[in-house]
């Protein structure tokens, strides 16, 4: 193995979440561009191997197999990955672990102890849940037709279905509001998924694009939860276009890696 690839994956390749009301007995990270063995395209960024941890983007299946089993010494237990397809339906990660087929869905979560929520993302917003008893954790893939679609309120109706009192939030890496270009037809989608709210100001003209604007998830994201009645919600100022020798961006790149964010019980 060349030696930038002998070496493990430490604390700091890792993004871990500044989430102050994140219970104790709850577990969270999320993972950049460092730290693995991808070469080309789903490299570091700076001629190292990379971490990219998405199986379906066309990287050395071998590569990608080390990657996930570096990321796998920082966890309890195996990632419950899922088929993402920019929708809203909730999984129930217990359902889609080891030795399961795999569930198609853009959220999933769990009320198990070492059952890991697993979301795979390269501009997408991941959105990691807790509830403040530490007793249902969610996490959820959030494309902006999947976000207009309802998927943040569907994994926080899914939460408490299943027991959790208050909730909590964190926006992990995603495509910041000065870079995510898009057309008239995802401010209408918007206008329409939250008819009265000030979705409007979520977006910008692009300056010499007529008929094109830059868009805030982040925003976005915070007025989705809010209408279902989650307002403690952190992160959000990280974005991944921006930041080609820390992150994975499919706006950017085009080939590149998927990072991952993960939530569990501990």
């Amino acid at each position: 193995m060349p030696a930038d690839m002998a070496r493990a994956l430490t604390a700091d390749d890792l993004v871990w979440p500044e989430w102050p009301d994140l219970p104790a007995g709850v577990g969270a990270l999320a993972t950049a561009r460092d730290g693995g063995v991808s070469r080309g395209p789903y490299d570091d960024g700076k001629g190292g191997g990379g971490l990219n941890l998405g199986l379906h983007v066309a990287d050395d299946g071998e590569h990608v197999r080390e990657n996930r089993a570096r990321l796998q010494a920082w966890l309890p237990g195996v990632p419950a990955w899922i088929a993402q397809v920019h929708g809203a339906e909730v999984v129930d990660a217990a359902l889609a672990g080891p030795g399961r087929p795999t569930c198609t869905g853009d959220a999933s979560i769990a009320t198990q102890p070492g059952v890991v929520c697993a979301i795979l993302t390269a501009d997408c917003l991941p959105v990691l849940f807790a509830d403040l008893d530490g007793k249902v954790v969610g996490a959820a893939h959030a494309g902006w037709r999947g976000l207009a679609g309802g998927v943040l309120g569907q994994t926080v109706a899914a939460m408490r279905a299943a027991g959790a009192s208050e909730i909590t939030a964190w926006m992990g890496p995603a495509i910041g509001p000065e870079s995510f270009e898009v057309g008239q037809d995802v401010i209408d989608a918007f206008m329409e998924a939250l008819p009265g709210a000030a979705t409007r100001d979520c977006f910008t003209d692009y300056p010499g694009r007529p008929g094109k604007y830059l868009a805030d998830m982040f925003t976005l994201a915070r007025l989705m939860l809010a209408r279902d009645g989650v307002t403690r919600v952190h992160g959000g100022g990280i974005c991944t276009a921006s930041a080609p020798e820390r992150f994975y961006s499919y706006r950017r790149d085009g080939v590149t890696g998927r990072q991952a964010s993960l939530i569990w019980l501990k």
